[in-house]
């Protein structure tokens, strides 16, 4: 028998293996099929979604699901969609069979807890999503200099989980209505969510202004003081943490402290905003701890008093320098010194009672 022959037996018999499972497994080819044209449909729907041709994104995503509803990174992508459109329940939707298709996509568990807590008020299912996403333990860490760490992403997801979850417990608080002092649990668990964070994001202004609101609305102004400082040092010209601290200081009684943090938060506002009602919103509380100060202590000096005054002629001429009360000081040395006053909490102090016992500091390095 020669090859030729061989040959064409040998593909009869492929052909009719093919035509007998076909037939015994049709259910099985069909999945194939569809998962071929679902998986081709899907990178039309990428394709569209990096042009931002945001709508025929959604229409090949659909497309593609309805013939491979498995494929979960489609439903996130989808569900990022529904979100720029602004539709919360679709998004929702979305991440549930991105999650369904996948029980450890972190990345949509995130988001699903994020749209749940911001935008639905469902609270609750965004904290189980956060618990979730901490009880995932990643099979493999690996960690090769220079080629491949996916340690890094792995906690870095640890620590927002804890920290969406702080904020989820936070905004459970706000809501409740009457707020009954049980319910104050709600922000412990925050404050104990986003001291985990912490330990993972140390250098996270986020965490730390957040956590500083969390002890704020419980009534720890200490730490919520020494949070708030932190933040600070982070991102000096970040406005919320010199608000909020301002606030703090006034409720206590310190108004000239006050009054340096609300100036601060209004510079800030006044270049990142312009004069919006926010901003406006800020100068009349500053207009009163002013006000406020002026009646009990006295004159209020906050600014830049001088920095350099030895400057040669040369400097100046040089237009290298900046005029700040009076005074010519080198523009390095004026944006060294106004990043230092910024970034300096002068109020740090007021919170740090040397006395205390160590075990009591809820809140420190």
């Amino acid at each position: 028998m020669n090859k030729r022959k061989l040959s064409k037996i040998f593909s009869f018999l492929i052909l009719i293996t093919i035509a007998v499972t076909a037939y015994l497994y049709t259910d099985w080819y069909v999945t194939q099929i569809n998962k071929c044209r679902g998986m081709y449909l899907v990178w039309r729907g990428d394709r569209a979604l990096r042009k931002l041709k945001l709508q025929k994104a959604i229409d090949f995503y659909l497309k593609g699901l309805a013939l491979y509803p498995e494929h979960y990174s489609a439903w996130f992508n989808l569900g990022n969609i529904y979100v720029l459109y602004e539709d919360y329940y679709s998004a929702v939707d979305a991440y549930e069979n991105a999650i369904k298709a996948n029980p450890n996509y972190v990345i949509a568990r995130m988001n699903y807890g994020i749209i749940s807590a911001e935008r639905l008020g469902d609270f609750d299912g965004a904290i189980d999503q956060y618990n979730t996403i901490l009880g995932i333990r990643k099979k493999f860490l690996i960690w090769i200099p220079y080629v491949f760490n996916n340690m890094k992403s792995y906690k870095t997801n640890m620590g927002l989980a804890h920290y969406n979850k702080g904020v989820a417990y936070r905004q459970k608080y706000i809501y409740q209505e009457g707020k009954k002092d049980y319910e104050l649990k709600y922000l412990k668990y925050a404050i104990a969510s986003y001291k985990e964070a912490i330990k993972i994001l140390q250098d996270s202004y986020d965490a730390h202004y957040n956590l500083g609101l969390a002890y704020h609305l419980y009534g720890d102004y200490r730490n919520a003081g020494l949070a708030y400082c932190k933040a600070i040092e982070l991102e000096p010209f970040n406005y919320e943490a010199h608000y909020n601290l301002a606030i703090l200081l006034r409720h206590l009684k310190y108004y000239k402290e006050s009054v340096v943090e609300m100036q601060k938060a209004t510079t800030l506002l006044t270049e990142n905003e312009g004069m919006s009602n926010r901003q406006r919103y800020v100068f009349d509380v500053l207009n009163d701890i002013s006000r406020t100060y002026m009646e009990t202590k006295g004159k209020i000096n906050y600014l830049v008093d001088n920095v350099s005054e030895d400057l040669t002629p040369n400097e100046v001429a040089a237009g290298n320098v900046t005029y700040v009360k009076g005074h010519l000081v080198m523009s390095d040395d004026f944006d060294e010194a106004i990043l230092q006053n910024y970034s300096t909490c002068g109020s740090y102090s007021i919170f740090v009672k040397e006395e205390e016992d160590e075990d009591e500091i809820l809140y420190g390095d």
